[in-house]
């Protein structure tokens, strides 16, 4: 199946209390380089915590954005892509029907989901809510990231094309088994050989 896909990029800002994030993201039109860093011209601010070859992008559904106006009305206007600082948003992926381990076509590469996203603090700075950086991993609405198995151009106007499946744990049981369950060996080792 093939899901059309918006692109975002960023640059590094300041933040409150001189904070750098670049989770302020634009969309891109047009042709990209994807390398196993990521999307060409876009940045992050801590390395420690976010990009890499294991985070190289960011991907959060368009879906839950309606879910967050309704749960912030008076910040309804806020809750359009790329407000979660996603470098991929699309329609028809949630964490419920992607898998740990998916491989994606899009445009000249090849991309592997590698790890639900973990939510940074910093989303309660850009959002002025103080604890939506928590709800979001309490709800599990957190989307997830991606390594670059094969780097290439890649657009918008490239689907992102499910070829291959290679593991039974969701982006939402992933998250589930790290953050929510009491510990279970049995849980834990099905989710390290997603």
């Amino acid at each position: 199946m093939r899901y059309p896909v918006d692109v975002y990029t960023g640059k590094i800002q300041a933040y409150p209390e001189g904070k750098p994030s670049a989770i302020a993201k634009i969309q891109v039109d047009g042709e990209l380089m994807l390398t196993e860093l990521g999307l060409e011209g876009d940045e992050q601010a801590e390395k420690k915590v976010h990009g890499g070859p294991d985070r190289a992008l960011c991907h959060y559904p368009r879906e839950h954005y309606l879910y967050w106006a309704r749960e912030f009305p008076e910040q309804a206007e806020l809750f359009v892509a790329p407000a979660f600082g996603e470098n991929l948003s699309t329609d028809g992926l949630t964490e419920s029907n992607v898998y740990m381990g998916d491989i994606f076509r899009w445009g000249e590469a090849l991309i592997q989901v590698s790890q639900p996203r973990s939510p940074c603090y910093k989303l309660n700075y850009h959002f002025d809510i103080s604890d939506i950086a928590q709800l979001m991993q309490n709800t599990g609405k957190v989307g997830w990231l991606y390594s670059v198995i094969a780097p290439g151009k890649v657009s918008a106007d490239a689907p992102l094309e499910l070829v291959s499946r290679v593991s039974d744990v969701t982006v939402q049981e992933a998250a589930a088994i790290a953050w929510h369950m009491p510990f279970d060996d049995d849980q834990y080792h099905r989710l390290l050989s997603a």
